[in-house]
C-alpha cells in the first residue's frame, strides 16, 4: 500500500510557499472541520466594498501557521527554549484558532448561534478533534486557553501583537487592494523576544511596530468598519433574525438542513453541544447564500427585501456621524416606510436603525507591547516611541450610523 506523503507544500500569494511541518498537523488540515474553512469568508460581506476580498479563513489560518513557524525559529535562535511538543502545540493552536467562525464570520455570533463567540466554538472543536486525535491537542488546547505556564507561548496567539493580527493585517490589506495596511510581518518577528516569560520586541523593531499599529487603524476605518460593509452585516443579521421570527411562526423556509437546524432550534451557550457542534460543522457561507437566493421571492415582505439588497448589492443608504443618532430622525424614516407600504412598526425597525462603530489601534490597559532596549530596560511601545500618534491611538474613537431605505422600497 502506497504510503501518503505528508509534507506538502502551499503556494500562498503573500508568503510563497508554506510547509507543513509534521503529519500531524497535515491530518488535521484534512479533517473535514478545518477544510469547512475553505468555505468560510475571511472578511464576511467586505467583497461588496472591496471585489478583491474573496479570501477565506483557510487561507488565514495557514498563513497564521507559517507566521509561527517564522516565530519560533527566531526565538530558539536568541536562546528561548522551546520544546518539540511546545512547538506542535503552538502550530496547532494558532491553526485552529478561527476554526468556530460560521458563514460570513461575525455576523453569526449576533443571529442563528445566541452570543456564543467564535472563540468558544473554537474551543469545542479542538477538543472533539482532541478526542479523535487521541489526546495530541491537550497542550495545544491549554494554550489557546492562556493557562499554560509560560505566558509568551499564550501571547503568541493572542495578544495585540500575534500571529493572528500579523497575517491578517497583511493578507486582508493585499486582497482589498488597501495599501496602507501592508505591514511587515517578517520584520516584526524578526525582532521578537522574551524577557521574564513576555513577548517583547526588540529596539530595532520600534518602527515596525508604530507602523503595524498605524496600519490597524487605518485598516478598520477603511475597511472592517467600512460604512458600506458595516450595513450589509447588519442586513444579514437582520436577514436571519427574520428567517428565524418566521419559522417561529410556523413558516417553512426552504433551507439546508444544517440552516435549518439554527432556525428551529433557539442555540445559545448551554445548549451548544454536540449535536449542535455536529451541525455546525456543516454550515458555511454557500448555505446561507443559497438559502437567501430562495427567500428574496418569499411572500414575506421584510424577508424578502432585505435578501434582494444583500443578493443585488441594493443597500439601504448609511450615513456616518460624530454624535448619537437622535429618534426623532429614525421615527421619521421608519413613519415614511410604515406609511408607504402598510407595515407595522416591528417590520420598520428592520430597515430602519441605528447603531455605535468603535475604532482601537491599541489598547494600553491589555498585554501591552513591550520594547525591550539595548541596556535590557522594556517600555510600553506608547512610551517608547517618539511617534505622538501613538498615544492618540491608545483611545477609542466612536462613530454613530443610522441605515434606511433609499428610493428602491
Amino acid at each position: 500500500m502506497p504510503v501518503k506523503n505528508k509534507l506538502k507544500i502551499f503556494n500562498d500569494p503573500i508568503y510563497g510557499f508554506i510547509t507543513i511541518p509534521n503529519s500531524l498537523i497535515f491530518d488535521l488540515i484534512q479533517h473535514r472541520y478545518f477544510q469547512r474553512l475553505r468555505r468560510i469568508s475571511q472578511m464576511g460581506l467586505s467583497y461588496l466594498v472591496y471585489p478583491g476580498a474573496h479570501h477565506t479563513r483557510f487561507h488565514h489560518a495557514l498563513g497564521c501557521m507559517h507566521l509561527m513557524q517564522k516565530a519560533v525559529n527566531v526565538l530558539r535562535f536568541k536562546g528561548v527554549e522551546i520544546s518539540k511538543d511546545e512547538e506542535t502545540a503552538l502550530y496547532i493552536a494558532i491553526l485552529l484558532h478561527d476554526i468556530g467562525h460560521g458563514p460570513f464570520s461575525h455576523a453569526m455570533e449576533h443571529s442563528i448561534v445566541n452570543n456564543v463567540s467564535h472563540e468558544v466554538i473554537s474551543l469545542h472543536f479542538m477538543q472533539k478533534l482532541n478526542e479523535e486525535f487521541n489526546g495530541k491537542l491537550t497542550l495545544a488546547i491549554e494554550i489557546y486557553k492562556g493557562n499554560y505556564k509560560r505566558q509568551f507561548m499564550c501571547q503568541l496567539i493572542s495578544s495585540q501583537l500575534d500571529m493572528d493580527r500579523a497575517d491578517y493585517l497583511k493578507r486582508d490589506s493585499f486582497y482589498t487592494g488597501v495599501a496602507e495596511g501592508n505591514i511587515n510581518s517578517e520584520r516584526i518577528i524578526t525582532m521578537l523576544n522574551v524577557v521574564d516569560d513576555n513577548i517583547v520586541i526588540e529596539e530595532k523593531g520600534i518602527y515596525s511596530v508604530e507602523k503595524f499599529l498605524v496600519a490597524r487603524r487605518l485598516m478598520y476605518w477603511q475597511v472592517y468598519l467600512h460604512k458600506t460593509g458595516i450595513v450589509a452585516e447588519q442586513l444579514l443579521i437582520r436577514v436571519l433574525k427574520r428567517a428565524n421570527e418566521l419559522v417561529l411562526d410556523g413558516f417553512d423556509l426552504e433551507a439546508s438542513k444544517p440552516l435549518k437546524f439554527f432556525l428551529n432550534n433557539a442555540i445559545d451557550a448551554s445548549s451548544f453541544k454536540e449535536l449542535a457542534l455536529e451541525k455546525f460543522s456543516k454550515l458555511d457561507d454557500y448555505d446561507v447564500v443559497s438559502a437567501m437566493k430562495v427567500w428574496q421571492y418569499h411572500d414575506d415582505f421584510v424577508l424578502s427585501n432585505l435578501c434582494d439588497m444583500l443578493i443585488n448589492r441594493d443597500l439601504l443608504k448609511v450615513k456616518l456621524k460624530n454624535n448619537p443618532i437622535i429618534e426623532t430622525q429614525l421615527h421619521k424614516h421608519k413613519n415614511a416606510l410604515m406609511l408607504k407600504y402598510n407595515i407595522s412598526e416591528h417590520e420598520a425597525d428592520y430597515f430602519v436603525f441605528s447603531g455605535s462603530i468603535s475604532n482601537q489601534a491599541y489598547e494600553q490597559d491589555r498585554q501591552n507591547i513591550n520594547i525591550k532596549f539595548k541596556n535590557g530596560k522594556v517600555k510600553d511601545i506608547v512610551k517608547a516611541s517618539d511617534q505622538l500618534n501613538l498615544k492618540a491611538l491608545s483611545k477609542p474613537v466612536v462613530k454613530y450610523y443610522i441605515c434606511y431605505p433609499k428610493n428602491r422600497l
